[in-house]
């Protein structure tokens, strides 16, 4: 059975790192003592070494260990080791690039669907849940093999969600507009979490947590928002495609 906790960010504006939801990554991973890192996404040019570093401290005050996957030294047998994995927030397409290279992608999806293994991802580590990475904000810095992500969920979701604001003189696309046109080449739903949001899904249920709602966008249908948790569980029955 599946159990992600799927974050729009690590970080809100006047807290420390993974501190606005410290509570639910401790239920999260409740019982495990250690979990393993990938830091592939190094937001901002960061080290892995120094990423990592940035989530031990963070969870320490929940006595959670942390072993960064680029201290292993057999990557993919020792990746079975691990029965919390964390996926942090960065560059999505150096982090799925990273993934694909390292041969990752298919022994993260095994182990989180079929063996249990709890995952938990942030911004880049959410997008790459998904089905695929057309709906990340980040720009394209390298060049992936593939946009196809962990399929961890038949859904996409665009973390950092933003409102267009009212008045602005911004001539850009807002993200609405955005996903409207990746609407026209693919029937993917894409779910808009704001900031302070996260997902939990265990097996076919969604909680939508933090408090604010999300905004549901469909092909051929109103964008909706939504705040019932329940009103989204059947996206979890979405076509891949």
């Amino acid at each position: 059975m599946r159990n992600l906790l799927l974050l729009s960010t690590s970080t809100v504006h006047g807290s420390s790192f993974l501190e606005y939801c410290l509570s639910e990554v401790e239920k999260h991973f409740s019982g495990l003592s250690e979990i393993l890192f990938i830091p592939y996404a190094r937001p901002g040019g960061i080290s892995h070494s120094d990423y990592t570093e940035i989530v031990e401290k963070a969870l320490a005050r929940i006595n959670i260990e942390v072993v960064g996957i680029h201290e292993l030294d057999d990557i993919r047998k020792e990746i079975g080791e691990f029965k919390g994995i964390y996926i942090g927030g960065g560059n999505t397409f150096l982090l799925i690039q990273s993934l694909y290279s390292n041969g990752l992608i298919p022994i993260i999806r095994d182990m989180v669907v079929n063996k249990g293994v709890r995952y938990m991802g942030s911004s880049a580590g959410t997008n790459v849940a998904c089905s695929t990475i057309n709906n990340t904000n980040d720009m394209p810095i390298v060049h992936p093999p593939s946009f196809d992500a962990l399929k961890l969920i038949p859904f996409n979701i665009n973390p950092h969600y933003l409102d267009p604001v009212v008045g602005s003189k911004h001539m850009g696309e807002t993200r609405e507009t955005r996903i409207k046109e990746f609407h026209f080449q693919s029937a993917i739903p894409v779910l808009g979490l704001r900031e302070g949001s996260w997902l939990k899904i265990e097996g076919e249920k969604i909680a939508l947590g933090g408090g604010l709602p999300a905004r549901l966008f469909e092909r051929n249908k109103d964008a909706r928002e939504i705040l019932d948790s329940d009103e989204l569980n059947y996206l979890l029955k979405a076509r891949q495609n």
